[in-house]
């Protein structure tokens, strides 16, 4: 166990109590086992990039929520992310992040909040992304930006990282996931 993991853990407890979420409740809405949620509440268990956007989602809170100050990089099998900025403005937050997707390796996120808009801007590497039924290919210099409160994907298709960097903006209040 790390650090990290504590203070997560810590802030997703919080979060869900500050909601009136049971464990039972939130383990439901986010498709994650009560057991390693208890874990990962506890301490006892440092968060994965898919559990810390499943949580995200039905909190109705933006992942820079979950993850304290300090905690800026995030990774899993697929990806790695640094957190480059976190700005609170009154109605929004937006996070901006630098994502580097490996070679072969694509990352789904479940949906955010409602109301969630992100953003990709390629800087190297070539992939796809797929959002609400569409696939958009992605190289350098490539932008999209889409409503994030649905499933999306973006994968790496070249030999190289795909390197972008990603805004998540959160409108402040939204509502959690059902």
């Amino acid at each position: 166990m790390t650090a990290t993991g504590a203070s997560t853990g810590a802030r997703i407890r919080a979060v869900r109590t500050e909601r009136g979420l049971s464990l039972s409740a939130l383990a439901a809405r986010a498709g994650v086992g009560k057991a390693t949620l208890s874990e990962l509440e506890a301490g006892r268990r440092n968060p994965t990039l898919d559990t810390l956007y499943a949580l995200a989602g039905p909190l109705g809170v933006p992942l820079a929520a979950l993850v304290a100050e300090g905690d800026d990089v995030v990774g899993d099998d697929a990806l790695t992310t640094t957190r480059l900025h976190v700005r609170h403005d009154p109605g929004r937050t937006t996070e901006v992040y630098l994502v580097r997707v490996r070679p072969g390796a694509t990352r789904r996120s479940p949906a955010h909040a409602p109301g969630v808009r992100e953003q990709l801007v390629v800087i190297a590497g070539e992939g796809v992304l797929e959002t609400a039924g569409t696939t958009t290919p992605l190289a350098p210099g490539v932008h999209h930006a889409w409503a994030a409160d649905a499933p999306h994907a973006y994968g790496c298709t070249s030999d190289v990282e795909l390197v972008a960097v990603d805004v998540i903006v959160t409108p402040t209040g939204a509502d959690p996931v059902d």
